[in-house]
């Protein structure tokens, strides 16, 4: 997209041709009349040599003075021939017969052919710095190549670093088809065709010229049938050899009517040597500024200002085979996707995504066949690569999605320039800075500094695509904008590369790479003009070398971030600059055209000499790029455009819309264009074929009729479909010439009766010529809108008989896309594969990936061979384990399920698998990772169309970030958060390293990022066992549900709770459990007191590791047979922590050492304990103390329960236990120890009750948010003068008996020393000394928080919270969280002053109780060991087992001890 005419510097030049043609002809005069003319000064000495000046024909003349006006001076100067003619297109001055080289001695055989070394003849230098030896070498490559190229054996010159063309490693081949003699005094090479002695290719016409920045060499050649070189305008197909001299550098210019060097370098042509079809290729591997001269003799000459030369003669008895030869050497052309085919809408600036949106909708509703649409830079911010308008195109991270659902494709643009500058809203443009960190720009002459330009997005630095760690960012930048907004293919553009300033923004050095002694005719006849400066330094040179090879490295690039982006398919490429082998990776288009008919004409040439040089995936704007374009010509040409391999209906900014629909539905326009591009559709499979007989055997896909019949240099035919093209404004009758074959009407099938003759044909306006010809099957199909619907239509075939009723043909057919074998809706994995071919075993050393989420197998490395029929058998096994459960929330129904988009099928043999599971990817991608020696920290980035959600609070965030942290050499964290939004993450502190301690190479893990979808893998390095592998379906992270899958190295997983197991193993068959605070007695599958998101796994070989989830929210554990597990909470973040053992006692050591260790008890609470609920009073204890003594029963510790309580409140003494002070003094003096019991709920009903008006007065207490009133339930305090009807229904006692409780809210600073104070003055009273109660422990009760009444006294007020969106795996999910615990919305504050919900922080409530009662359980034992046990357990905590109702539960919760050891209890 060149989008600009004529810069100011090009106006002003063309001005100036103007003025020196005029001048020109002043001084042809003047020398014509003998007069005198320019005098030049020349460095060396002429006078001892005279040229030897024979009686050369007029049309071999080979130019002496190709780089200015000829004058005799000049002439004499250089040594050369004078003799001015009446026509100024001659050379009048030109070479004799005794410049050049001659060969030193004789040939010398080689390996490969023959080498000969060649000194200069002493002769005046035209530019300077002429070589005066070098070397030639020959190398007889195949039967139909050979090669020679021509170096300086004393310093190495730059030479192409071609993927394909490269050194010969083979031996000189046998039966050649040529005969190579080299003549010695002058030099020359000559190439004769064995089978009729035909001379092909001659030297000796001229001489060799071989300087510093001067080589040339002129060709003389049998026939003047001469095709190919470019890119130029050749305005007809076949070369005018009327002294045309046509320049090769790529340039940032559109086609015209001038001879201008265009967009790519393509040093190819083709010689049809006669009517017997038998030709031959030229090529030269050069990619310096050149120039390719045609004169009539018939010759050639190549002029080019650097590297070496280095000439292919490639030889076939057909125009065909030559292109065939040529491309089996220069790299065959790609496979286009079959979408790719489709056609193909654009412009440059629709101005809105809107406006896109119009012209896909109207274009839609004419159904005209249209398979991709494309956004030119309009769509980017201040048209910087990578980024998008978030204005006029904010919807387009759906828009490939949008275009998807009607079956279309979405194509983005690229341009190379990369801007400096900062985004719109000042933030840092992060593919610059990414670049820049890489160091992957060209650079000034320094080598160093980035070389400064400015295009589109105005100051940028160029990407050097010839550095590897430059594919490398370009890859992952393309990948990258892919997760933000989806595409389907790309274009590059603007890659030759173009610059909108001369050379730099600091302009060019004075030197002889920007200035050198001979420039070619390009345009300007300035090297750096829209360009960079030519001592610009890239990886592989010199921008004065590889300037041409801009476009084609940038190709490469692209081609490697497709096969990144679009894994195992063919995806879309072109590229506007071209260089020989780029159609092995892109496709190109003609350029900047315009809406005129002579460009249509221009087009033809253009498309078949693409052919030739490989890229069949050619084709022009239709309907012009520049200029408003007409009806008549855009019918015209979408008529024909219909039939161009790549077609494409694109215009500029500035001119009126051009797609089909905008003439109106049913115009002549209209109807036509669907009525071709219908044909168009119809015969694509046969188009398909084409391009894989050019992509496997170098077949040309558009040709000239001259490769079938050789005496015939007109017309066109796509393979063997002629059309007939209308060339001419106001034309609807034409002649056409019908050749010599038989011919139908493609529209009636009517055999046309003349043949080797020209007729008229009648082409109204909504017609035009189509023809096939006889003798072959075409390969049909019902046409479709896109392809993807068409490809599912009935196929047929046209079958055009020749002469001899015979007709041949055949198709090629695959999926249109892939690069790979791909089985899909593989529901079980394949563990065995073989091919076979005819019956026979074929070796195969492949691999299979399987995907279970996909249900996608991935098979390479199978080395099969196109054209060859091979039989795969593979086994499999069964994999109904990969269910992962899509619908975990209550009441699962198919069509819930399927409103997730997920499946719905019920598995009667496995009933406890998942009815509803993912059959999708998850939703996110990996952006932007930042490794360090530390971890590493990525971006996550949502793509829309994967997400599943109910409403918005299950909703995916889309701003996800990933830490991952190294902590030491055996443990790591992986963390993953809203960085927009901060979100409530777990109070509890964690002994972590200050900085981390590790070693990379004693680090016993490796960790991996799944880019897409996302996961993350951990890998023990001393094994390779993978640990942990996220990249699975279920990862999501909304509001209020998170939800994270890992594969398990193994069945054998231990850990979580509080809830009843029946085996220290947990059982992976499908079973879920909840995690979240509450009072409830131990129950299978009944979340219970506790809360431990930790689980210890054993791995196959033995190995174990442990990992922790930081998240305090209610939250579930689903275990499945895969080995698999599934964590799902309702809030906070995932914040996991692994440890790496190896053993399982350094698991539980390590995790330990992170959380805490544990509390070391004293001595005296390991001996036997005694408590019960249900004392009568302070006597029966006292009793039962002598009696067991009496009984020599071992026995250490005494406890009583809240009975001792006046009516069980906290920090009092009931009136049948006003003894037990004394008693616990007695008992102490005679051993033993003595524990009472404390609730954390305090009544709010007493009108004496210190501890309740305290609390209230240091505001210790729950509160409802954003109020100053505590919330209130009930729990055991009982009124005073109650007496309660045990009669009653329960909820009827506790409303009417039970006194107004309020929860002291333990992560407040205040609450602590309240509570620090309760206890000291329990224990030593102030008011009455005979009443303090020294006891040595204490024991803390119903701190889930328990109530007895769910929710509060006058219910809860936010059903959001307390019925949250996903209710996890608890007892009563029905019920929401609040069932015999308090409101979720209460307010809480950490010591720092954040309020907290209890929502977030319920399942910290006894963790945060147990510290503050555990340093002051025994007022007395400061300074030794005392006890605290509780019966919430979090971590850092210890824990005591619950009341059991049976023996059954006795001995599970014996089992249980083993998971708290597990744990850390």
């Amino acid at each position: 997209m060149g989008k600009r005419k004529f810069t100011g510097l090009e106006s002003t030049l063309i001005a100036l041709f103007c003025l020196v043609t005029v001048v020109a002809i002043v001084l042809i005069a003047l020398l014509a009349s003998g007069q005198p003319g320019v005098q030049i000064s020349t460095e060396q000495n002429v006078t001892e040599f005279t040229p030897v000046c024979p009686n050369i024909l007029i049309e071999e003349r080979i130019d002496c003075i190709p780089d200015q006006l000829a004058t005799k001076s000049i002439c004499t100067l250089r040594g050369c021939c004078w003799n001015p003619q009446n026509d100024t297109s001659v050379p009048w001055c030109f070479f004799p017969s005794n410049h050049g080289y001659k060969v030193d001695g004789s040939l010398r055989s080689t390996e490969t052919g023959f080498e000969a070394t060649l000194t200069r003849l002493p002769s005046p230098s035209l530019f300077g710095n002429d070589i005066n030896t070098v070397l030639l070498t020959g190398e007889y490559q195949t039967s139909n190549r050979f090669r020679f190229k021509i170096t300086d054996p004393n310093t190495k010159r730059f030479e192409v670093p071609h993927e394909h063309v490269g050194p010969f490693n083979g031996s000189a081949a046998s039966n050649l088809n040529y005969k190579v003699e080299v003549k010695n005094n002058p030099f020359g090479i000559v190439v004769t065709r064995v089978s009729n002695g035909k001379v092909l290719f001659d030297t000796s016409i001229g001489p060799l010229q071989y300087a510093d920045q001067f080589l040339q060499l002129s060709i003389k050649l049998p026939s003047r049938n001469i095709y190919g070189v470019g890119e130029h305008v050749h305005k007809q197909y076949r070369h005018d050899v009327n002294w045309k001299t046509w320049p090769m550098f790529s340039r940032d210019i559109g086609p015209s009517g001038s001879m201008h060097n265009l967009y790519g370098v393509q040093t190819f042509f083709l010689c049809l040597e006669d009517s017997s079809g038998a030709s031959f290729g030229v090529f030269l591997m050069n990619s310096n500024a050149m120039e390719f001269a045609v004169q009539p003799a018939p010759a050639v000459t190549y002029r080019t200002i650097g590297g070496i030369l280095d000439f292919y003669i490639l030889l076939g008895n057909t125009p065909e085979q030559v292109v065939q030869e040529y491309l089996q050497l220069v790299g065959l052309p790609l496979l286009p996707s079959y979408w790719s085919l489709g056609f193909q809408l654009s412009r440059w600036n629709y101005g809105s995504l809107d406006e896109v949106k119009k012209v896909v909708e109207r274009n839609r509703l004419i159904d005209l066949p249209y398979d991709a649409q494309i956004t030119d830079i309009d769509y980017m911010e201040n048209r910087k690569d990578f980024t998008y308008d978030k204005v006029l195109f904010k919807d387009l991270p759906t828009f490939a999605s949008y275009l998807h659902g009607f079956g279309k494709k979405y194509i983005i643009i690229l341009d190379p320039a990369i801007s400096t500058e900062s985004l719109s809203d000042g933030s840092r443009y992060d593919s610059y800075y990414r670049g820049q960190s890489k160091q992957v720009w060209v650079n000034e002459s320094d080598g160093i500094t980035p070389l400064i330009g400015e295009v589109w997005p105005g100051r940028t630095v160029f990407p050097d695509y010839t550095n590897p760690d430059c594919t490398s960012w370009w890859v992952e930048e393309c990948r990258l904008f892919n997760e933000t907004v989806p595409y389907d293919g790309i274009w590059i553009d603007m890659n030759e590369i173009s610059n909108f300033v001369q050379g730099s923004s600091n302009g060019c050095a004075q030197n002889d790479l920007n200035y050198p002694p001979f420039t070619p005719s390009i345009l300007d006849k300035l090297m750096f003009s829209k360009t960079l400066c030519m001592d610009a330094v890239q990886k592989w040179g010199k921008h004065y070398d590889v300037h041409s090879l801009y476009g084609y490295s940038m190709a490469i690039s692209t081609n490697e971030a497709i096969k990144t982006v679009f894994p195992g398919k063919r995806s879309f490429l072109i590229s506007r600059s071209t260089f020989v082998g780029s159609g092995k990776h892109t496709g190109h288009w003609l350029g900047d055209n315009a809406a005129t008919w002579e460009h249509i004409k221009w087009a033809i040439p253009g498309m078949l000499e693409f052919n030739l040089f490989g890229i069949p995936y050619i084709g022009a704007d239709i309907c012009g790029f520049f200029d408003d374009t007409t009806e008549e010509l855009c019918r015209r040409w979408m008529q024909v455009g219909a039939f161009y391999p790549f077609s494409r209906n694109h215009n500029a900014e500035g001119y009126i819309p051009q797609d089909p629909a905008v003439f109106g539905a049913d115009s002549v326009l209209v109807k036509t264009s669907k009525h071709y591009l219908n044909i168009r559709y119809t015969l694509l499979p046969y188009l398909y074929t084409l391009f894989y007989k050019a992509h496997t055997q170098g077949d040309t896909v558009v040709r000239p009729v001259l490769h079938e019949k050789f005496s015939l240099l007109i017309n066109l035919i796509s393979n063997m479909r002629v059309v007939s093209l209308f060339m001419f404004q106001g034309v609807d009758v034409i002649q056409a010439y019908i050749p010599d074959a038989v011919w139908y009407e493609y529209e009636t099938g009517a055999k046309i009766s003349i043949r080797k003759q020209w007729t008229d044909l009648y082409l109204p306006a909504d017609k035009m010529g189509l023809h096939l010809r006889g003798g072959y099957i075409y390969p049909t199909q019902q046409p479709a809108p896109t392809t993807s619907e068409s490809r599912k239509n009935p196929m047929g075939l046209i079958i055009a008989l020749d002469d001899d009723n015979k007709a041949y043909g055949d198709l090629f057919w695959d999926d249109g896309e892939s690069t790979e074998i791909k089985i899909l809706g593989v529901l079980q994995e394949i563990t065995g594969l073989t091919v076979t071919q005819n019956n026979d075993l074929q070796p195969s050393l492949h691999n299979i990936t399987y995907y279970p989420s996909d249900k996608v197998v991935h098979i390479t490395g199978l080395q099969l061979e196109l054209g060859k029929s091979y039989t795969l058998k593979w086994t499999q096994q069964a994999s109904i384990n990969e269910r992962f459960d899509c619908y975990p929330n209550q009441n699962s129904t198919k069509e819930k399920c399927e409103q997730l988009g997920c499946v719905w099928e019920q598995s009667p043999s496995n009933p406890d698998s998942p009815s509803c599971y993912y059959n999708s990817d998850n939703a996110y991608s990996v952006d932007g990772v930042e490794y360090s020696s530390s971890g590493l920290v990525a971006n996550l980035t949502l793509n829309s169309t994967n997400a599943r959600a109910n409403d918005k609070y299950t909703e995916p965030i889309g701003t996800l970030r990933l830490e991952v942290k190294y902590h030491s050499n055996h443990m790591l964290q992986f963390k993953i958060y809203d960085y927009q939004n901060a979100r409530y993450e777990v109070p509890v502190p964690l002994n972590l390293p200050s900085s981390p301690v590790n070693t990379n190479e004693n680090l016993l893990y490796e960790v991996s990022v799944q880019r897409k979808p996302f996961g993350i893998q951990v890998r023990r390095k001393s094994t390779g066992t993978v640990i942990w592998d996220s990249q699975l379906p279920t990862f999501t992270f909304s509001d209020m549900f998170i939800q994270i899958s890992t594969r398990l190295a193994s069945q054998y997983i231990y850990g979580f709770g509080e809830t009843e197991h029946t085996m220290f193993r947990r059982n992976m068959s499908w079973h879920t459990w909840g995690m979240f605070t509450r009072d409830q007695a131990p129950t299978y599958k009944l979340n219970s007191y506790g809360y431990q998101p930790f689980y210890m796994a054993l791995e196959e070989d033995g190995n174990a590791h442990g990992v922790l989830l930081l998240n305090s929210n209610a939250m579930d554990v689903t275990f499945q047979p895969t080995p698999a597990l599934t964590y799902r909470t309702i809030g906070g973040i995932l914040d996991f922590y692994m440890v790496l053992g190896p053993t399982p006692e350094l698991v539980v050591q390590e995790y330990t050492e992170l959380i805490g260790r544990p509390v070391m008890p004293p001595y005296w609470s390991l001996g036997f304990q005694l408590c019960r609920y249900g004392y009568r009073n302070d006597s029966e204890i006292s009793q039962l103390v002598e009696e067991m003594k009496a009984a020599n029963i071992p026995y250490d510790v005494q406890y009583v329960d809240i009975d001792h309580m006046e009516r069980q409140l906290d920090f009092t003494l009931g009136a049948r236990f006003q003894g037990l002070p004394a008693l616990i003094n007695k008992i102490k003096e005679e051993g033993m120890r003595f524990i009472i019991i404390l609730d954390p709920t305090i009544s709010g009903n007493e009108t004496d009750y210190p501890t309740f008006s305290r609390g209230v007065e240091d505001d210790v207490f729950i509160k409802w948010p954003n109020t100053n009133d505590i919330i209130y339930s009930k729990v055991w305090p009982f009124l005073p003068n109650v007496t309660v009807n045990e009669s009653l229904p329960e909820q009827t006692q506790i409303r009417v008996n039970i006194a107004h409780a309020a929860f002291p809210d333990f992560l407040r600073n205040s609450t602590v020393e309240w509570w620090k104070r309760e206890i000291l003055e329990f224990y030593d009273n102030p008011r009455n000394k005979s009443l303090s109660v020294k006891f040595d422990g204490l024991w803390i009760d119903m701190n889930e928080p328990a109530t007895f009444y769910n929710g509060a006294l006058e219910g809860c007020r936010d059903d959001l919270l307390n019925y949250p969106p996903y209710i996890p795996h608890l007892g009563f999910r029905s019920d929401g969280l609040i069932v015999k615990t308090p409101c979720m919305e209460g307010e809480q504050h950490l010591p720092d002053g954040t309020p907290v919900r209890h929502y977030d922080v319920h399942s910290l409530y006894g963790w945060s109780q147990t510290k503050p009662t555990l340093d002051y359980s025994s007022p007395s034992c400061r300074a030794s060991l005392c006890i605290a046990v509780l019966r919430v357990s979090s971590i850092h905590i210890l824990h005591c087992a619950s009341p059991t109702t049976d023996l059954y539960y006795e001995i599970s919760w014996s089992r249980c001890y083993f998971s708290y050891s597990l744990i850390g209890m």
